[in-house]
């Protein structure tokens, strides 16, 4: 059965309550339980992980090879600001996707630099909640082309 793993960094277990009129109004463990129900419907195993620590996205990253077929990363700042998460993906040599709640190139200016584009398969901005669920079909989709 093929496996995801849902990473999500910083301060996005306060979504719902940080600035809604950006991030939107739903919550993580929504966000979670949607993840795994659209994994669920699709045959998919799912495994969700949150931290605020670099070190602790950094060892998820890691531990995934050889257990996930696919990351679905939304950083938070991390994106723009983390080489060290850049580099454990490109090690980790698990096909990862790069998420954003918010349309971060409709933003500020240094929200416009990502280092994960430079190892992501693609990259899903702007379309709030949902882009979980697109971000889980792209990898789907991706893998049965691999």
């Amino acid at each position: 059965m093929t496996s995801l793993l849902v990473l999500n960094g910083p301060n996005l277990n306060m979504l719902g309550i940080r600035q809604p009129e950006v991030y939107g109004r739903v919550t993580l463990p929504e966000i979670e339980a949607m993840c795994q129900d659209h994994c669920r419907a699709l045959n998919v195993d799912c495994v969700v992980f949150q931290s605020n620590y670099e070190g602790a996205l950094i060892d998820q990253i890691h531990a995934a090879r050889g257990i996930h077929d696919g990351i679905v990363l939304n950083a938070g700042a991390y994106t723009h600001t983390s080489v060290a998460i850049m580099d454990a993906v490109a090690s980790a040599e698990v096909p990862t996707i790069e998420l954003h709640l918010s349309n971060v190139h409709a933003r500020e200016a240094f929200r416009h630099v990502s280092f994960l584009s430079k190892v992501a398969v693609g990259t899903i901005c702007g379309f709030g909640a949902h882009g979980y669920v697109l971000a889980i079909d792209a990898m789907v989709a991706h893998l049965a082309n691999d």
